[in-house]
């Protein structure tokens, strides 16, 4: 990563360490990353967000450097993991945020427990669970959401193959294939083939139906009252609309947007429309 200085930092908290990178100054930007990602994804992005705000872009629990626990992977435990690290380890009450994949609902999750801390929202090519639609797994058509459920299976067939495993994602849920190099394959490569990484990963699907009941309860009290945006990618694997569709199910104040030739991985197929999107998103909001 290029521009503003990029500092590493670990963040000990009750449960988990949380790896997070960090640049720039002013109001504060927390970056969720998804799955088979790292804090990694957003390294293109940051540079651009990081003169105008203070960007933090942490390791999720059990991925990249953090630490891997055994549970704690429905969304709202990570969304407490992130509150205790936004307030209690950095001392921050109120900031923007924007979640990609998996980091979506984990945002979501944040949100709509924490409505006072959080200005802004983006979700990035990503539905919420318990939305009250039918969309997240694309009635099977996302056939992997199933079999990362499936108890132990997926780690016996992965070992010692999560380059050819997770290399299938990179290039085809991707519009642009070459957004996600050989140099950024190592990366992920060094994290996710460390004892438990896999395991984490697939745990995050695991959750999903207790990421349902958790959304469901926290809905009947009330939709997202912060200025929502949705994005997704317009080809290949990327969600579309549909990501607005979902979003307007669950928030008040909803901004669309489908980004042109991309796919599902929008931090890196197109970072620059995407931190252009929301600097003028965020510009104005306190």
């Amino acid at each position: 990563m290029t521009g503003p200085v990029l500092l590493h930092r670990y963040a000990h908290l009750d449960e988990v360490v949380l790896h997070y990178v960090e640049a720039g100054e002013g109001h504060p930007l927390l970056l969720l990353h998804g799955w088979p990602q790292t804090c990694w994804e957003w390294r293109h992005v940051i540079p651009l967000l990081a003169r105008r705000y203070r960007v933090i872009a942490p390791d999720l629990r059990g991925l990249g450097d953090s630490s891997r626990p055994l549970g704690g992977y429905d969304k709202r435990t990570l969304a407490a993991d992130l509150r205790q690290l936004m307030k209690g380890h950095l001392g921050i009450d109120r900031f923007h945020l924007a979640g990609h994949d998996w980091g979506g609902p984990t945002a979501f999750a944040l949100a709509i427990g924490q409505q006072e801390a959080v200005s802004a929202l983006a979700i990035l090519d990503v539905v919420i669970p318990g939305d009250g639609g039918d969309g997240f797994s694309q009635g099977g058509r996302r056939w992997h959401h199933a079999f990362h459920m499936t108890p132990d299976l997926p780690e016996a067939l992965t070992a010692g193959r999560e380059e050819a495993y997770l290399g299938w994602f990179y290039r085809t849920f991707s519009h642009r294939p070459e957004a996600i190099g050989e140099e950024d394959l190592r990366e992920y490569l060094r994290t996710y083939r460390q004892p438990g990484a896999m395991r984490a990963g697939f745990s995050l699907y695991r959750a999903l139906p207790q990421d349902v009941s958790d959304n469901r309860e926290s809905l009947k009290r009330g939709r997202l009252r912060m200025p929502t945006l949705a994005m997704g990618g317009a080809e290949s694997w990327g969600r579309r609309d549909e990501v607005g569709k979902s979003l307007r199910l669950v928030a008040e104040a909803v901004e669309e947007t489908v980004v042109a030739d991309c796919g599902h991985f929008m931090p890196e197929e197109q970072p620059q429309v995407l931190a252009e999107r929301l600097l003028a998103f965020f510009a104005g909001i306190g």
